[in-house]
C-alpha cells in the first residue's frame, strides 16, 4: 500500500470526512478517477479490511471508514450521458450475506463512465431476487463482488445460477476475496475474473480478458 492510500485510510478511520474529501479532490487535479479507485481507494479499503479481520480495529471502526469512503465516492462520481442511443446494460450486486459495497459502487461508476446503463442492486441481495431482476432486465453483464474469503462458495453459487439464464449474460467476479483465491481452471467457461479495476476497464473498452492468472473461467 502506498503512502497516499495509508493517509486516506487513516482519515477514513478517524472519521475525518472533510480532510478525506480534500485529499481525494487534490489527487484528482493531476490523476484520473480510474487511478484514484485503483491506486488509492481500493488499497485503502483492503487495508482497513485486513485490520478488521485481525481485530486491530472494531466493526464500528470499519463501518465508520466505509461510510466516509462511500461519501467520497458519491461526491466524486460524475455521470456523463452516453452518446449512443442504445446502451449496453450491466447489473451490479453483492450476494446474500455480503455487506461490503464500496467496490460495487466503484464498478458501477466505471461502467457508467464508459457509456453503460447500470442497475446497481447493492450488497446482500438474495439469489431469487437477483435472478428475478436479471430475467426482467436482461443485462449483457452481471458483476458480483465479495470481500471476505468465506463468501466465495455463495459467490460461485450465484455465478453458476446466472450462467444458466436463457439470455446468457457475461458474469464478472471481483473483490478482495476473489483476488486472493485460487480458482480451479477446470471449471466451466462463462465467468471472467478480474483482480483489479484496471483489468475491468480494459475489458469494458476492448473485450479482452485479463492476461494473467485471473484470466481463467470458473
Amino acid at each position: 500500500m502506498n503512502s497516499k492510500s495509508k493517509e486516506l485510510a487513516d482519515l477514513f478511520l478517524a472519521g475525518d470526512e472533510k480532510q478525506a474529501l480534500q485529499l481525494v479532490q487534490t489527487y484528482l487535479e493531476n490523476h484520473t478517477k480510474d487511478e484514484l479507485y485503483q491506486l488509492v481507494l481500493t488499497p485503502a479499503m483492503y487495508w482497513i479490511g485486513e485490520l478488521w479481520e485481525k481485530n486491530i480495529i472494531t466493526v464500528a471502526d470499519e463501518h465508520l471508514a466505509t461510510a466516509i469512503c462511500d461519501f467520497v465516492v458519491s461526491v466524486t462520481e460524475v455521470r456523463r450521458p452516453a452518446l449512443n442511443s442504445h446502451k449496453k446494460k450491466v447489473m451490479v450486486l453483492g450476494p446474500e450475506g455480503e455487506d461490503h459495497y464500496i467496490g460495487l459502487k466503484m464498478v458501477s461508476s466505471l461502467f457508467k463512465e464508459n457509456g453503460w446503463e447500470v442497475q446497481y442492486l447493492g450488497p446482500n441481495l438474495p439469489l431469487d431476487a437477483a435472478i428475478d431482476s436479471a430475467n426482467r432486465w436482461q443485462p449483457e453483464v452481471i458483476a458480483l463482488s465479495a470481500a471476505l474469503a468465506y463468501r466465495l462458495p455463495i459467490l460461485k453459487e450465484y455465478a453458476v445460477a446466472f450462467r444458466a439464464l436463457d439470455f446468457k449474460p457475461t458474469i464478472i467476479l471481483g473483490g478482495r476475496a476473489v483476488s486472493l483465491a485460487n480458482w480451479p481452471a477446470s471449471e466451466p467457461e462463462g465467468t471472467i475474473i478480474v483482480k483489479e479495476l484496471d483489468q475491468l476497464k480494459k475489458w469494458i473498452q476492448t473485450g479482452k480478458e485479463p492476461d494473467n492468472d485471473f484470466s481463467i473461467s470458473i
